[in-house]
């Protein structure tokens, strides 16, 4: 198992480096100092396999990334937790850069194989569920009223992000992901029950 998940984290890195399409099975050799019967023996499927364990491995990443703030315990059940959540996404893709290896995927892979729409949509459920919970945590809390839709204001949350993310991909700038999770921010505390 070491050997594939070095494979699938070299295959990773060179996506983030030259993108999915300019990425080649020799390159990812090269990267993992694997052979082709290795990387075939863990991928029989080849390339389009391979990108596929490297989306799955991105999408965790995401959601990992995202950890504390997602957890169960208690969080985004304060505005700061919310400001705190919103930092470390932008954080994330600052670091990350215009290669992002789940967008890139994403939107390469998803429009042509079924498994990569099913792996995309169990992304953005449990993305979805964990900001969903956050904001009937501050529901509950009496923080937002009860009357504003937690579900589709976490799917408008995670519609933010990665609308920021296709922007950062294509332009180098951050800055409209910034505005988007700021916005939307504003837009939740906009929903905050009279004092």
């Amino acid at each position: 198992m070491a050997t594939r998940q070095r494979i699938v984290e070299g295959a990773a890195e060179e996506i983030r480096q030259r993108g999915a399409a300019g990425t080649t099975l020799d390159d990812i050799r090269a990267r993992t100092a694997t052979s082709k019967s290795q990387i075939f023996h863990y991928f029989p499927g080849g390339k389009d396999e391979l990108l596929l364990a490297v989306a799955a491995r991105e999408a965790d990443r995401v959601l990992e990334d995202q950890q504390p703030h997602l957890g169960n315990l208690g969080n985004l059940g304060s505005w700061a937790a919310w400001q705190d959540w919103r930092d470390a996404v932008v954080r994330r893709y600052e670091l990350q850069g215009v290669n992002c290896p789940l967008g890139v995927l994403m939107t390469e892979l998803g429009r042509t194989t079924p498994a990569s729409q099913a792996l995309t949509g169990q992304l953005l459920t449990q993305w979805q569920e964990s900001l969903r919970r956050g904001v009937r945590r501050m529901q509950d809390g009496g923080r937002i009223d009860q009357g504003l839709d937690a579900d589709r204001t976490a799917a408008m949350l995670v519609a933010a992000v990665q609308g920021g993310v296709t922007i950062l991909m294509s332009t180098g700038s951050i800055e409209h992901l910034e505005a988007a999770l700021d916005t939307a921010l504003l837009l939740l505390r906009g929903h905050a029950p009279a004092a």
